[in-house]
């Protein structure tokens, strides 16, 4: 017998309501479609549009009390609008969500342009723990051996002049990059308890061999300075270079233990021992006629203050002092006072006394954007003194161009930059003074002799770092950036990131993850 069509309206408002957080929205849909509860939508299931057999089936289900979604209504011919939005709802499986609104009615959070993600990713890449280390030691490294080919051939000519082989300074400064080499990885790897206990030592030392160098018969002059001792055969060791690392290390180690004791407030305490011993070492320097020397030695003096937090009044008077001192010096001699008017010259001077600094000039203008080449430059031939050390950097202009003197402009940058950044952020405050004393001693020293090349500051006799001739200059420097290297290496983001690079614990890590799988060999 066909069923009574009331009886499925009377069962379901008979069944004990729950409440609308317990129906599914699915179950909710399919309760009101067969329930008869919606008013509307039962003429439409009865309606003349639907075939007999899905009446017929609709029938049967409501006998059965079972409640069943055909599954050929939404592919019926013309349903109806109720029909219809019925089906989207249930195949949605409730309500319809919509996507979040953006700026402008988009559909989401606009993305972030290129340029500024390529930015962010830049940022990130630069932030990450070893960016100091890497930066000090390419940098290092590449300044080095450009400073070796250029060595050789600036100092071709000069060689075979003096009746040498023409890879006479080559040979000589390739030995001391060897042996700098060994200094900067054995400064790397040195604790910094090692670097500290070296610093009396180191400075002793140097005093001793600084006070040698006055001495008749054992010092011998070279250019006018009296601060070399020669150590047979063709070497000769400069000691002054060794007194600018040995302030710093001395220095750092002195600031940093009076700095644990918080003896750093009196001004007394700052200034004593640290400047009298600058002193001293700056008064050997000056009896040699080493100005240039000298100079460096007062920018690492300030430095090191700077870094100890001195008030800007006792900044400035020490600033003053060593200002004085320095104006009695250059006036006092002729020929400190012919390089002080040489700033900026354009002409040889009545006497010649500017052919070095305007041929300086000429190297530089003559290599254009990508220089004459290497090997090529027409001033290392007599015209330019010293091409291979205090104005090598002219030499580069020439055969490099713009691009070689800007290429090695951006390596001083990228060292000096990866110095202060080892500096700023260690807790260590032997390590910052340290870092910071190398830092200023490589960037002035780089200032005061491109400016020199480049007709900006007067020719103060000093070699560029890493770059020119020089085995006395060259072995304290690496052993400097050694010691930037292991103060880089002792951060403790970077110690973990090269703690997981390590072979061993990158095999152990991949063994504990990855799980083993039975071949299903027997």
């Amino acid at each position: 017998m066909p069923a009574d069509d009331t009886a499925p309206a009377a069962r379901s408002a008979a069944r004990p309501k729950r409440r609308p957080a317990e129906i599914q929205p699915r179950r909710r849909l399919r309760h009101r479609v067969w329930g008869g509860a919606p008013a509307g939508l039962g003429p439409v299931l009865a309606g003349p549009r639907l075939p007999d057999a899905v009446r017929a089936l609709r029938r049967g289900a409501e006998a059965l009390g079972r409640a069943v979604v055909p599954a050929t209504v939404p592919a019926l011919a013309g349903p109806a609008p109720a029909l219809t939005g019925l089906a989207l709802r249930i195949r949605a499986g409730g309500a319809v969500r919509r996507p979040p609104a953006g700026r402008g009615g988009s559909r989401g959070p606009s993305a972030p342009r290129p340029p500024r993600r390529l930015y962010e990713q830049a940022r990130r890449a630069w932030d990450r723990p070893l960016t100091a280390y890497y930066l000090i030691l390419g940098s290092s490294l590449l300044i080095t051996v450009l400073g070796l080919v250029m060595v050789y051939s600036a100092s071709m000519i000069k060689a075979l002049e003096l009746s040498l082989p023409a890879s006479y300074f080559f040979r000589k400064q390739f030995i001391a990059a060897v042996l700098g080499t060994c200094l900067l990885l054995a400064a790397s790897r040195m604790p910094g308890k090692l670097h500290r206990a070296l610093s009396y030592p180191l400075l002793m030392g140097t005093v001793f061999l600084m006070v040698l160098v006055q001495i008749p018969g054992i010092g011998h002059a070279v250019n006018g300075n009296q601060n070399w001792i020669y150590l047979g055969g063709p070497f000769q060791l400069q000691p002054s270079e060794f007194g600018k690392l040995a302030l710093i290390l001395w220095g750092a180690d002195l600031l940093a233990r009076k700095q644990d004791k918080r003896l750093l407030t009196q001004w007394k305490h700052m200034l004593v021992p640290l400047v009298p011993v600058a002193f001293l070492l700056l008064g050997l320097i000056m009896l040699g006629g080493d100005m240039g020397t000298a100079i460096i030695l007062t920018a690492i003096l300030f430095g090191l203050l700077w870094l100890a937090g001195a008030p800007t009044r006792l900044f400035a008077g020490v600033l003053a002092v060593a200002g004085f001192v320095g104006f009695v010096l250059i006036k006092t001699n002729e020929n400190r006072m012919s390089r002080l008017s040489c700033i900026g010259a354009i002409d040889l001077g009545p006497q010649g006394e500017c052919w070095q600094a305007v041929h300086g000039i000429y190297a530089l203008a003559s290599g254009g954007w990508f220089g004459s080449g290497l090997g090529a430059s027409v001033e290392k031939w007599g015209q330019l003194p010293e091409p291979h050390t205090d104005f090598i950097f002219a030499i580069a202009g020439e055969e490099l161009g713009l691009a070689g003197t800007l290429s090695v402009l951006a390596l001083f940058a990228a060292l000096g930059y990866a110095g202060i950044r080892v500096a700023g952020r260690t807790e260590d405050p032997f390590v910052r003074y340290a870092a910071g004393g190398v830092t200023t001693w490589i960037t002035a020293q780089a200032v005061v002799n491109i400016g020199a090349v480049l007709g900006l500051l007067p020719i103060a006799g000093v070699p560029l770092p890493l770059f020119s001739y020089g085995g006395s200059a060259l072995l304290p420097t690496m052993f400097a950036v050694g010691l930037l290297i292991a103060f880089a290496r002792e951060d403790p983001a970077a110690k973990a990131a090269l703690a997981m690079r390590r072979p061993g614990v990158r095999w152990k890590t991949m063994r504990r993850r990855v799980k083993k799988r039975p071949s299903g060999e027997r």
